[in-house]
């Protein structure tokens, strides 16, 4: 039987049924909000998610902008670093963004714990609209919060650098504390880590860790204290420095 036998695993019933009729129409652009229901399988959303986007652009013949939300922040949050799929799924969201004319809306700050739909959607448009006015506009605007990018070691200090600084880094916290960062060595053991904004980048480190390899920030199904911010307000997108064997990689 079905896996999952609710109106929208119904098969044809979402691209025969709701796309193909409108192919033959027009359109500027596209806002794509799902990815909950695939969480567990996130990377296999990599191939998937990319492979619709594709397909939907050789349909309508051109390479239009396509802008998606990355899964907000929801359920429990957890005591300690850990594997998730909520995590792992918000991962292959953000590397679709390696497709031309993509944008993506972090919203890991405006989910709710007990509701998968959360309440606030004025703020989901608006950093929507940010990543269309630059993607298919052209504007000259800060339109993403930090990405991370590269990492070196000095020590016990892991050192992450980043693009999409803005005006400048900023811990989102009454005390300038960053959270939500975690730490492993070669163990693959994440612990809670200590995080300090060093102009443009961020230093990581653990008292009882020597030999630190990799970082993790905001990764969790639901990260409720990660903090990082740019100057503009916008959240930094959750990542790890690590490519080690994930949860849904089978």
């Amino acid at each position: 039987g079905l896996r999952n036998t609710g109106p929208n695993a119904f098969p044809s019933q979402l691209y025969n049924a709701m796309i193909a009729p409108i192919i033959n129409y027009g359109i500027k652009g596209a806002i794509w909000y799902q990815g909950e229901s695939n969480a567990a399988e996130g990377y296999y959303y990599r191939t998937l998610f990319a492979e619709m986007i594709n397909d939907w652009r050789m349909k309508w013949g051109y390479e239009f902008p396509f802008f998606w939300v990355q899964l907000a922040n929801y359920m429990k949050p957890a005591e300690s670093p850990s594997q998730s799929d909520w995590a792992e799924l918000r991962e292959a969201q953000s590397v679709t963004l390696s497709l031309p004319a993509t944008g993506q809306a972090v919203i890991i700050d405006i989910g709710e714990a007990n509701d998968i739909h959360p309440r606030n959607k004025q703020e989901v448009g608006y950093r929507l609209a940010l990543a269309a006015e630059k993607v298919a506009y052209g504007k000259d605007i800060i339109y993403s919060g930090p990405v991370y990018q590269s990492m070196t070691t000095t020590g016990n200090n892991i050192i992450l650098s980043f693009s999409n600084i803005g005006t400048g880094l900023m811990a989102k916290d009454r005390y300038g504390y960053l959270k939500g960062f975690s730490i492993a060595g070669s163990d693959q053991q994440f612990v809670w880590a200590k995080a300090i904004i060093d102009g443009d980048r961020v230093i990581v480190f653990n008292e009882g860790l020597e030999n630190p390899v990799a970082v993790r920030y905001a990764w969790a199904d639901n990260p409720s204290d990660a903090n990082f911010y740019n100057k503009e307000g916008l959240p930094a997108s959750p990542f790890r420095t690590d490519n080690w064997k994930l949860k849904s990689q089978k």
